[in-house]
């Protein structure tokens, strides 16, 4: 009877054992196919298709979540990853090489209900390193994907089970710690090869770290004081990228504060959690089974950050670009409707007086217009250096009133002489600095010097209407004007270089020739478009005289953006030599060379320069002045500040 209820019992227990190893394989397959990853691609494990498969079924329930969640710009940025993915899995499968360094890295398939949060450690744990986005992702690729058969950690967990089986035949107490894990940590090896990486070791808890705070604000000011920490420590070794993700998040935390203080609702999933740091006062911590997943999260958020906060200001770039668009867009509208509406006057007004064919120009000009105002409305960029100047007044324009009686003393006669002189200057000035705008684009200058011409040219009218009434010169005053004005050259073109040698002063006289009987000239070689075809050119010849006056201009063709002509502007400059012209049968004499730096032509559109004349290296006491102009500086404009009296009419 003993030995039949023993066999009762191994058989039911050989039944136990098969039932509950079955059970196990049953719960290890269903948590598998609970795991989009674990699905076997159709790849060689290892290879880069595999992981390209991979990365590729990642990004795409990571876009799937993102969208769930409203996260919009994780969503482009994911997809913009899924791109790359896909073109790389087409080009390796079609035989091409990749370069592996530029594949995505790992994200992680996100929650749609929400990041979980980093477990929270007890208090006194200590408070690891904050892990920047690199870190974290060169940790991630550094760690292999070798998910787990679950046939063979069910077999592995049979043993356990074996064991406890026995004790419990022998009447032995059973420590249920023994047993295998539970299907909490079942989930948590699915997650982890769903995501590619291994659950590592748990590091030994120290027993220093941040306090238990006793209240939010605490809590807050806590984490703020680290991200500031670890964003000093980032510039400190010189890791900008670090630092500036560092710094965004401490200012989400100050954010977050004042909105605390102001008593505004916080929603504290949205801010990083730095590792090791306890929960918030009223807010749950992780659950332990969600540790792992919760770091990845708070990993992938922490380096999303940065990302985000690009497409955000490429984002807030193209805004202000577009902006910018709009607005010079307007303002070139408003300057060519304005510049229309002169012509149709200075029409009317030359109609007016019977010059009809004047009328006719201004009127073709006004229609010429046209276009450019059509394509300022539609947005367009024009260039408005094409646009022509504003019709121009002369002297028998103003008002001239005749009156028999009229007597002027000599001194308001030179009165009268000398404010219209400044007023006419005046007005050229203004004129001028106008052009000068115009061929730079720059609408505000442009229209600014216009407006301050046409006070300049009303002046002059009333100026000229007291003076032919016989009035007394009106009362003026002088103001102190200063403005920005633009040097340019219109009448250049851009592939124009002028080299104007003006004169010599002093020059040395070579052995045998006196002073007085000096016939010099200048020759210059400029090395472009390369030194064996420079541009040669030479003055004339000024004889009997060691202070010859040249002012000779010589146009040069030049490509601006060419490197041979920044490499002649930045370091070799132009070489001047000056020759004696000899007699009959007499070759010419060598007087000297002079060397003349065009490094200011980077910033300045004419370099004017009075230099030594040299004997190999030693100064002959002769000098050289020359002047070399560009249409505009090679980079930016020449901008100046001119500061100077303004006469201006007092109004009666």
């Amino acid at each position: 009877t003993d030995r039949l209820e023993q066999n009762n019992i191994n058989t039911d227990l050989d039944k136990l054992t098969k039932l509950i190893c079955t059970s196990v394989r049953d719960v290890m397959r269903s948590s598998v196919l609970l795991c989009p990853q674990e699905r076997k691609p159709s790849a060689v494990v290892g290879s880069v298709e595999h992981t390209l498969e991979e990365r590729i079924s990642m990004y795409r329930t990571a876009i799937t979540n993102a969208k769930t969640a409203g996260e919009s710009t994780k969503a482009r940025r994911y997809e913009r990853g899924l791109k790359t993915l896909q073109s790389m899995l087409s080009s390796v499968r079609k035989g091409g090489k990749i370069n592996e360094a530029e594949i995505p890295p790992p994200v992680s398939c996100g929650v749609p209900d929400g990041p979980p949060r980093p477990p929270a450690p007890a208090a006194g744990a200590a408070t690891p390193e904050l892990e920047s986005p690199e870190e974290h992702a060169e940790s991630d690729s550094a760690v292999e994907t070798t998910p787990v058969s679950m046939e063979t950690a069910s077999i592995s967990m049979q043993p356990g089970f074996d064991a406890v089986i026995e004790a419990l035949e022998k009447g032995q107490p059973v420590d249920l710690n023994s047993l295998p894990p539970s299907l909490s940590a079942v989930d948590l090896t699915c997650y982890s090869s769903c995501v590619g990486v291994s659950a590592a070791p748990e590091a030994p808890v120290s027993q220093s770290g941040p306090v238990q705070p006793k209240t939010v604000l605490e809590a807050l000011e806590q984490r703020m004081a680290k991200y500031k920490e670890a964003c000093a420590q980032a510039k400190a070794s010189g890791d900008d990228r670090k630092a500036r993700m560092h710094d965004r998040i401490a200012k989400q935390y100050q954010s977050a504060i004042r909105s605390h203080k102001a008593g505004r609702p916080v929603n504290y999933d949205e801010l990083p959690v730095p590792p090791g740091f306890p929960p918030i006062p009223g807010q749950q911590a992780a659950a332990p089974e969600q540790g792992f997943a919760a770091v990845l999260e708070t990993a992938n958020k922490l380096a999303s950050n940065e990302a985000d906060a690009g497409d955000e200001d490429e984002e807030e770039e193209g805004e202000k670009k577009e902006k910018e668009t709009k607005e010079v867009s307007s303002q070139q509208l408003e300057f060519l409707e304005g510049r229309k509406k002169q012509y149709m006057k200075a029409a009317l007004q030359a109609k007016q007086k019977n010059d009809v064919e004047q009328a006719k120009i201004y009127l073709r000009t006004a229609k010429g217009l046209e276009p450019m105002i059509e394509a300022a409305r539609s947005g367009k960029a024009v260039d408005i250096s094409k646009v022509p100047s504003p019709p121009g007044d002369e002297d028998e324009d103003f008002i001239l009133v005749h009156h028999s009686d009229v007597q002027s003393s000599e001194k308001a006669e030179e009165v009268y002489s000398q404010l219209s002189k400044l007023l006419q200057e005046q007005y050229e000035k203004c004129m001028t600095f106008s052009k000068q705008f115009t061929h730079t684009g720059n609408i505000a200058e442009t229209t600014k010097f216009e407006k301050m011409a046409e006070r300049c040219k009303k002046s002059l009218e009333i100026l000229k209407l007291a003076q032919n009434r016989g009035l007394e010169p009106p009362k003026h005053h002088f103001e102190e004007r200063t403005y920005r004005t633009v040097r340019i050259f219109p009448e250049l073109s851009s592939t124009d270089m002028v080299i104007m040698v003006v004169r010599g002063m002093n020059l040395p006289a070579p052995h045998g020739v006196a002073s007085n009987d000096l016939d010099a000239y200048v020759k210059f070689d400029f090395p472009y478009p390369s030194s064996d075809q420079p541009q040669k050119h030479k003055t004339a010849v000024v004889k009997n005289t060691n202070s010859p006056e040249y002012n000779q201009s010589f146009t040069l063709n030049i490509n601006r953006n060419h490197r041979g002509f920044r490499r002649v502007v930045q370091s070799k400059g132009l070489k001047l030599e000056v020759f004696h012209k000899g007699g009959f049968l007499r070759s010419d004499k060598p007087v000297g060379t002079a060397l003349i730096k065009l490094e200011k032509l980077e910033t300045q559109s004419e370099v004017r320069e009075i230099v030594e004349v040299m004997d190999g290296r030693k100064p002959t006491g002769g000098r050289l002045e020359v002047r070399v102009r560009l249409r505009e500086p090679l980079s930016g404009q020449d901008l100046q500040t001119v500061t100077e009296r303004w006469l201006v009419l007092d109004q009666s």
